[in-house]
């Protein structure tokens, strides 16, 4: 009997989904405190087998932040980010392709919104997180996963993106939280 090897980094390819809501000035934003550091997300996460971009994104912004995206403004895409980063834990790490959507909502949308969020844990639990509302400008030094701090600060609500390529994030240039 054959035995089938075990991936080796990188040879799955997963999706991420996620989205920049901007109210004004302000962006939301996932705060995960883990021990020893703290850290923010954009809203989303993966896409499910034979789940539609669209669909997926729709989903995540209802399940984290309670958006329904028929009540906010935007939906374009602004960046793509190509992530192979080691991470700890028993599997090898995949290669995720983040796909980073932008949308814009009222001060009254914002006031229904979500403000705390739970994460499924792998071994079972959830972690939850804070939604922070967090003013674009600021955001350059925040710990941000995927990396786009300093790109966020300079993205405005209705910003023109011109290339929606980001660099790469690798073990080169980034450290596991």
């Amino acid at each position: 009997m054959t035995s089938i090897p075990e991936p080796a980094p990188f040879d799955r390819l997963k999706i991420r989904v996620s989205a920049l809501v901007y109210c004004e000035d302000e962006v939301a934003l996932i705060r995960r405190r883990r021990p020893g550091s703290v850290h923010y997300t954009t809203i989303g996460g993966n896409v499910e087998a034979g789940e539609a971009l669209p669909d997926a994104l729709a989903r995540e912004l209802r399940e984290e932040l309670g958006l329904d995206v028929a009540r906010a403004e935007g939906g374009e895409l602004v960046w793509v980010v190509d992530q192979r980063v080691s991470r700890p834990g028993p599997t090898p790490p995949p290669r995720k392709l983040h796909l980073v959507h932008r949308f814009r909502v009222t001060p009254e949308v914002r006031a229904g919104l979500a403000t705390v969020e739970y994460d499924e844990l792998p071994g079972g639990g959830t972690e939850e997180g804070r939604i922070v509302w967090v003013d674009h400008r600021r955001t350059a030094d925040l710990p941000v996963f995927p990396p786009v701090g300093p790109q966020l600060a300079r993205l405005g609500p209705r910003t023109a993106v011109t290339d929606a390529a980001l660099p790469a994030v690798t073990d080169d240039n980034y450290r596991w939280v």
